[in-house]
């Protein structure tokens, strides 16, 4: 299994452990709090929802992952979205690692 697809699955894993904060406003909102540690950004997101996210991602050190599309990630976690935040360090540093490798 390719780490593509690990990472996808582990996606669907800390949602059903509900570790994920999905949305943008959701994730600003957890990034201002300190709560996401690892933010998912689709590749066809809008360009101010990109800029936007990022921009805020930087400035509180979240790194950004921009490998999937809208429609990886909506089916990996079962529902639509563009912007998903993890907020576990434990699932945050298994995705830098599958990341990573």
């Amino acid at each position: 299994m390719n780490n593509q697809l690990k990472i996808l699955n582990l996606l669907g894993l800390a949602r059903r452990a509900g570790q994920i904060t999905t949305g943008e406003g959701a994730v600003i909102k957890g990034l201002r709090a300190h709560q996401v540690k690892l933010v998912f950004l689709a590749q066809d997101a809008g360009a101010a929802t990109t800029k936007k996210v990022t921009d805020k991602a930087q400035t509180y050190g979240a790194p950004v992952c921009q490998l999937f599309t809208k429609q990886e990630l909506s089916g990996a976690i079962g529902q639509a979205r563009t912007v998903i935040g993890i907020k576990q360090v434990g699932f945050a540093n298994q995705f830098q690692k599958l990341l990573n490798q």
